[in-house]
C-alpha cells in the first residue's frame, strides 16, 4: 500500500533503533520529512547509514527527559509527532526492583511523552497534526516482573485520551499504538529475564519492526481518521486489513 506524507515534517523519539528506526525509514518512504532523536551521535551516524539508498532523514542528540533540550527542537513545529522513546527496564518482582529505576522508567515512557506532545500542541492546534504514542497490551493487562512498564504504559494510554478529550474537536489527531512483540533490543531485555511468558517466545516467534512502522506510517494519513482517539493493536485483524498488512492464515 502506497502512503502519501509529502510536505509533512515528522518527529519520531528514540528513532535510531528498532521500531523507531523502521517508523523512520517508513515516513520518509511516503514522502516525510522526517527529525528522529537519539541520546549520542554514534547511534544517529549508525541509523542514517542503515537507511536504504534514496531515503534520507535528519537526526538530533536529544535525551527525551531533557526538557530544555525537547523544547528547542519542538519549537520548529511538526505535522507529526512518534511517541516511540521507551524502555521496559526495570524487570523484576516489585520488592526486588530499586524505587530509582522504577521512578525512571515512569520519567522515560510517560513524563517525557507528556511534555514532548506539550511542545507539540500549539503548532499542531494551529495546523492540525497527528501523534502517535506506543502503546502497549501491557497497558491493560498485568505482567508479573513489569510493574514499571505496564503502569507507565497505562499512564500513556490515558494521556492519548486527555489529548483527544482536550484537543481532538481543534484538529489534533492522536494515536495509542501497541505494535505487539516485535524483534528490537528490548526482547532481548525481556528474554534475558527469564520473568512471564513473553520471556520465553523464541526470536523467530517476533514480528518484524517494519509491521507496526508501516502500521504507524498509515494512521498519520486521513485513511485512519474514524480511529481517532483510540487505542490500536497491529494484530487486530480489522487494523490489519485497513492498513494493507498480511493477515495470518
Amino acid at each position: 500500500m502506497s502512503l502519501d506524507l509529502n510536505n509533512k515534517k515528522a518527529l519520531v523519539t528514540g528513532g535510531a533503533r528498532g521500531i523507531g528506526f523502521a517508523t523512520v525509514e517508513a515516513l520518509a518512504k511516503a514522502g516525510a520529512e522526517v527529525t528522529f532523536t537519539a541520546r549520542n551521535q554514534p547511534s544517529i551516524d549508525k541509523a542514517l547509514g542503515e537507511l536504504p539508498e534514496g531515503v534520507t532523514a535528519r537526526g538530533v542528540i536529544c535525551d527525551a527527559t531533557d526538557q530544555p533540550a525537547v523544547k528547542a527542537l519542538m519549537a520548529v513545529g511538526f505535522d507529526i509527532l512518534v511517541n516511540n522513546a521507551g524502555v521496559i527496564n526495570p524487570i523484576g518482582r516489585m520488592t526486588d526492583v530499586d524505587i530509582g529505576d522504577w521512578a525512571k522508567n515512569v520519567e522515560i515512557n510517560l513524563t517525557s511523552a507528556f511534555y514532548v506532545i506539550q511542545q507539540a500542541l500549539p503548532y499542531m492546534i494551529k495546523n492540525g497534526g497527528t501523534i502517535v504514542n506506543l502503546s502497549s497490551g501491557a497497558a491493560h493487562n498485568p505482567m508479573e516482573g513489569w510493574s514499571a512498564y505496564c503502569s507507565s504504559k497505562a499512564g500513556v494510554a490515558m494521556l492519548t485520551r486527555c489529548v483527544d478529550k482536550e484537543y481532538g474537536e481543534q484538529g489534533v489527531r492522536i494515536f495509542g499504538f501497541a505494535p505487539g512483540v516485535v524483534d528490537t533490543g528490548m526482547q532481548g531485555s525481556i528474554r534475558e529475564s527469564g520473568i512471564n511468558p513473553v520471556s520465553d517466545l523464541k526470536r523467530s516467534d517476533l514480528a518484524p519492526a517494519w509491521e507496526p512502522a508501516h502500521g504507524i506510517a498509515w494512521l498519520c494519513t486521513s485513511a485512519a481518521d474514524e480511529l481517532v482517539g483510540s487505542e490500536i493493536d497491529v494484530r487486530h485483524e480489522d487494523f490489519r486489513r485497513r492498513a494493507g498488512l498480511e493477515i495470518a492464515a
